[in-house]
């Protein structure tokens, strides 16, 4: 029998990035904002607050203290305009830090470059400098038009929010700088102005794929004066969706080429490791790096807490942490009591509501004023409601908001206290931007990480040099993926003529891939070049934030209203029959999922629960690429095929996680291609570590669940985007096998991450099996939330045997790191 453990949509190829609204006044970094007046409490004091009594100090399992720095200043280079520098000193800003300075050199010089420094280090201002002054000299030409800039945000609100910032920072400028945004929700007449008179054009990679490339004769006269293209929040572009928009700019670049233009990429980033590299992948490009942050910072304690266990038992009688959602809404609760300005943030909408509700019910229970300094922020606000409540936060009129990461990207925040984190984000880099939420104005500010009931978490409050002695995650995207690559390839024939000299462009996998679009009939060979030769858009043949196949459409059942869509791929675990789904802060219960017509029909429910799908997956090899001996043991990388089966649903009580039930679903099974990491042990192995027959199957499915908990440790991931399946005797390999795989087609570079890691990674699993304090196996070492096998077999102990035995003859370049 097979264990299992299956992405979020085979769901989905990297379903759309939950990283919506965001909002950015001008661009500014600590000790270009103005100070907050106030005493304000040391992080230590508050922190010594929070954890007072026995039940609470024990919660601590490790603190950590980052020292404040100062700030070092530079001068803007001599060729920014004088004009442009005016402007900024308007703006309240007399020097830049000296990152902002280098950056915008390398920009005059014509080099590509990634600014990767900390958050509120005004990486916005570095690009801006540079842009506003070429727009500035670009509009003396006899057109007025002699330079242009593209900016790539990945949300609509935040080229939006992005927008209002230039607009207020250039407003000295007058028209030289004519800033417009241009996307879905631009109107037809807003468009023609646009592409005829903008020279800064606000944007997303979907309207860039959409609409700007396929009509590039429209905006021929923009793209031929493209002087820079901005891409902000560069880390964002991972997985499938990275390597869609890779490709994305390669068309891009192709195009400009058309008109005699050569744009330099400008990428702002969040602190990551390798950001050339990943800013290379991501753009084709050289790019140069600036990663030493020059801005100051105020002193930051970090606690990582651990939430009690209760006396709940879950499956299997395992023992229940209490949730991070009433841990965080408790200690928010606290805080606001101190007068302490707190965001928590929290992964869903409608978790962020829960802190927010149940907080405000504690602190009526204190004093009755005190419930609407408490709110929640989310995605789907209108651009004023969000202002209303930061001026609420700035002002103190606000002392709490539970957010969900709509407040992640850059929203000025400055002023806060402290930052709680309900679960960790699933990277270092998104820890490190929420946890920079707070200090802004450059004082002192606590940080909490309050562990979800899950392995990586548990891990990682008792690991904490895993989050402090390591450096932030490299950017996973693979632009080869085939799957992601051929529609891009048809896209761009239908933009030019693909020539044999546009391949270089496009990288090795593009020629073996021509012959397979033309046998198909998408492209016809015609003299030296490929053509597109059906009527219908190429751009259409791909949704780069997803995978393919008709969208799943969400409708009202009671009223006909459309609320949305969800990938094909994703309608199996996300709108079955009896799902609870969420959309803009409203939850509906899934009456009906109707495949045929692909309509999922949902009705307003208030349910005190939530649902998790459950699945049974094989799994079969189609091809090795690479094997690599672990003495007796053998570590492989290449592509299988995935079949899986959604066949139930748990309820969960929102509050304390608990199974409230499980129902069974009637739905066909998927396959998908893929690519995926696996292992293989022998049987004198499995005598070596004394696992018998009886537990080896218990044995496997627990390694394979942690492995899976443990991997976006070491690569961008989410649990939800990898699957699982441990077989006792699998018939491709004649072995006992654990199998990692992308929940996309194609792959994502996560089991690729994996197996270049699988030393680091698999002594991580195992010392998070081996520190968790349950005796049999519990959701925070080896029990999996989505399971199909109900969590049936696992065998803590023998899991540990087997990873130890698995690990003793591990090759140097897979070893153990540190």
């Amino acid at each position: 029998m097979a264990f299992n453990h299956l992405p979020a949509g085979m769901h989905d190829a990297l379903s759309p990035l939950s990283i919506t609204p965001v909002t950015h006044s001008v661009p500014m970094a600590p000790n270009q904002l103005p100070r907050h007046a106030g005493a304000r409490p040391s992080p230590r004091s508050v922190l010594d607050r929070l954890s007072a009594g026995p039940s609470r100090t024990t919660r601590i399992t490790h603190t950590e203290h980052l020292p404040p720095r100062t700030g070092s200043h530079a001068d803007w280079p001599a060729r920014i305009r004088p004009e442009v520098i005016a402007a900024i000193r308007m703006a309240g800003i007399d020097r830049p830090w000296r990152h902002q300075a280098r950056t915008a050199e390398h920009a005059l010089d014509g080099e590509s470059v990634v600014v990767a420094t900390g958050t509120a280090s005004g990486k916005s201002l570095a690009y801006l400098a540079p842009v506003l002054s070429a727009l500035l000299t670009g509009s003396e030409a006899p057109n007025g038009r002699g330079a242009t800039a593209l900016y790539l945000a990945p949300t609509k609100a935040l080229a939006a929010d992005q927008r209002r910032a230039v607009a207020e920072l250039a407003r000295p400028l007058g028209s030289g700088v004519r800033a417009a945004v241009y996307d879905g929700d631009t109107p037809v007449e807003e468009r023609e102005w646009v592409r005829q008179y903008a020279n800064y054009a606000l944007t997303n990679p979907d309207m860039l794929h959409r609409s700007i490339l396929p009509a590039h004769s429209r905006w021929a006269s923009f793209l031929r004066a493209l002087k820079y293209v901005v891409i902000d929040e560069c880390h964002t572009y991972r997985g499938v969706f990275g390597s869609h928009v890779a490709q994305v700019l390669r068309r891009l670049r192709r195009v400009c080429a058309r008109y005699g233009s050569s744009p330099v990429f400008l990428l702002a980033s969040a602190t990551a490791a390798e950001p050339a590299a990943a800013a290379t992948r991501l753009t084709g490009l050289p790019v140069l790096e600036i990663t030493e942050d020059n801005s100051p910072r105020g002193e930051l304690v970090f606690a990582l807490w651990e939430p009690p266990l209760t006396e709940l038992h879950g499956e299997q009688g395992a023992p229940v942490r209490r949730t991070a959602t009433a841990e965080t809404a408790e200690l928010l609760t606290d805080l606001a009591v101190q007068g302490v300005r707190t965001v928590a943030f929290v992964r869903s909408r409608r978790g962020a509501e829960l802190v927010a509700l149940i907080a405000q019910e504690r602190l009526a229970a204190v004093d009755r004023s005190l419930p609407g300094r408490v709110a929640a922020y989310r995605g789907g606000y209108l651009p004023e409601e969000r202002r209303a409540l930061e001026r609420a936060l700035h002002s103190g009129e606000l002392l709490g908001l539970a957010a969900t990461t709509a407040l992640e990207l850059g929203v000025d925040v400055s002023g806060l206290d402290a930052v709680l984190i309900a679960g960790y984000p699933g990277t270092r880099a998104s820890l490190w931007q929420q946890a920079g939420r707070a200090g802004r104005s450059g004082q002192g500010a606590l940080a909490v990480l309050i562990a979800r009931d899950d392995p990586l978490d548990t891990y990682l409050v008792h690991h904490p040099e895993a989050l402090f002695q390591q450096p932030v995650e490299s950017t996973v995207l693979d632009p080869d993926n085939p799957y992601v690559l051929a529609p891009h390839l048809c896209a761009a024939a239908a933009e030019l003529p693909l020539t044999e000299a546009d391949l270089t462009l496009f990288g090795p996998a593009a020629a073996p891939l021509l012959p397979q679009l033309v046998a198909r009939k998408l492209l016809r060979r015609r003299t030296n070049a490929w053509h597109w030769t059906r009527r219908e858009r190429a751009a259409d043949l791909t949704d780069i934030r997803g995978q393919g196949g008709a969208p799943v459409q969400i409708v009202e059942s009671a009223t006909g209203r459309l609320l949305g869509t969800v990938d094909a791929a994703a309608a199996h675990t996300t709108v079955h029959d009896g799902a609870v789904h969420l959309h803009q802060g409203r939850t509906y219960l899934v009456e009906r999922l109707d495949l045929e017509d692909d309509v999922a029909l949902v009705a307003s429910a208030n349910p005190p629960y939530s649902t998790t799908a459950r699945d049974t997956t094989a799994i079969s090899i189609l091809e090795t690429d690479t094997e690599i001996p672990w003495g007796r043991a053998r570590l492989c990388f290449g592509s299988v095929e995935v079949t899986n089966q959604v066949v139930s649903f748990l309820r969960r009580k929102l509050i304390t996680g608990e199974v409230l039930g499980e129902t069974k679903l009637d739905l066909p099974p998927r396959t998908l291609r893929t690519r995926a990491v696996w292992w293989t042990v022998t049987e004198d192995q499995l005598d070596d570590a004394t696992i018998h027959p009886e537990t080896l199957g218990g044995a496997l499915h627990a390694a394979e669940h942690a492995s899976i908990g443990m991997l976006p440790l070491f690569a961008t991931c989410d649990r939800w985007d990898i699957g699982g399946v441990s077989v006792p005797l699998h018939p491709d390999t004649g072995l006992p096998t654990v199998f990692v795989y992308d929940g996309q087609p194609g792959g994502a570079g996560f089991a690729e991450r994996a197996f270049h890691t699988a030393g680091a990674w698999l002594t991580a699993t195992q010392q998070a099996i081996a520190s968790c304090e349950c005796d049999a196996g519990c959701p925070s070492c080896i029990q999996s939330p989505k399971c199909g096998n109900g969590n049936e077999p696992l065998n803590k102990r023998a899991a540990i045997r087997l990873l130890g035995e698995l690990l003793k003859q591990a090759p140097p370049e897979t070893a153990p790191e540190g």
